[in-house]
């Protein structure tokens, strides 16, 4: 058989590969990793495009299955499409190079310290912050890696203690590990991972730094980690 009569089917890894390519819409997905739903006109102005191309990029990613979008009114909103999603997006960004870019003023610099230092990864928590819980949690025996990441007993109790209540099971593993890309170590994703980050919020352990990823440990968050984690709040740790 000649190789022009050769039909393969399957995945079209290619044309996923080509969606991301595009430098407008990977900064899209990339700002979707907040969890949050943007308007196409807020996304236009994060990546610095007309309103009418970012249209035209987003029906691209939601035709594709890569977000979904929800209207309210006049107003369309669009979110990344679910965990296994942003999990793709969250992989790509850890294996991306880094673009060296030199910030031309103090707020630039301030922004990117505070997403290096602790930010939300769509549901859970990234950054330094997150980093140092995982190895915190890892220390104290409630996660082992051993064969492949699991919560342990001594992590169930723990998170009961807290008060902390998983969803019931689906498709979505319970823990997974995810390489951060600021810090090059993993942090605890899944969800026991969504589901410590969203008891940070409600317990006020933590607050959003204006509209961007970026979070900021309250006092009360820093006694909370300590106390429950052991977690240093000396100088130029992660809970600083």
């Amino acid at each position: 058989m000649r190789n022009h009569d050769v039909h393969l089917e399957g995945p079209d890894l290619a044309a996923l590969a080509g969606l991301l390519a595009d430098g407008t819409r990977a900064d899209f997905c990339l700002a979707l990793l907040d969890g949050r739903a943007w308007t196409a006109t807020e996304l236009a102005r994060h990546a610095g495009v007309a309103a009418s191309t970012a249209t035209e990029h987003l029906n691209l990613l939601v035709g594709a299955g890569l977000l979904k979008q929800e209207r309210q009114g006049r107003h369309r909103f669009v979110r990344l499409a679910g965990p296994e999603t942003a999990q793709l997006i969250e992989t790509l960004a850890s294996m991306a190079p880094r673009r060296v870019t030199t910030p031309r003023s103090l707020p630039a610099v301030n922004r990117s310290r505070a997403l290096a230092r602790a930010r939300t990864c769509y549901d859970h928590l990234a950054g330094a912050l997150g980093v140092a819980i995982t190895e915190a949690m890892t220390d104290r025996g409630l996660l082992d890696w051993e064969q492949g990441l699991t919560l342990t007993g001594n992590g169930i109790g723990w998170l009961a203690e807290l008060g902390i209540v998983l969803p019931p099971a689906t498709r979505r593993p319970p823990v997974r590990s995810c390489l951060d890309w600021t810090e090059r170590r993993p942090h605890l994703a899944g969800a026991v991972g969504a589901a410590i980050c969203r008891h940070a919020f409600d317990s006020g352990w933590i607050t959003r730094i204006g509209t961007s990823r970026a979070v900021a440990l309250t006092e009360i968050g820093r006694r909370a980690l300590h106390a429950h984690l052991g977690l240093s709040d000396e100088p130029h740790t992660a809970l600083r």
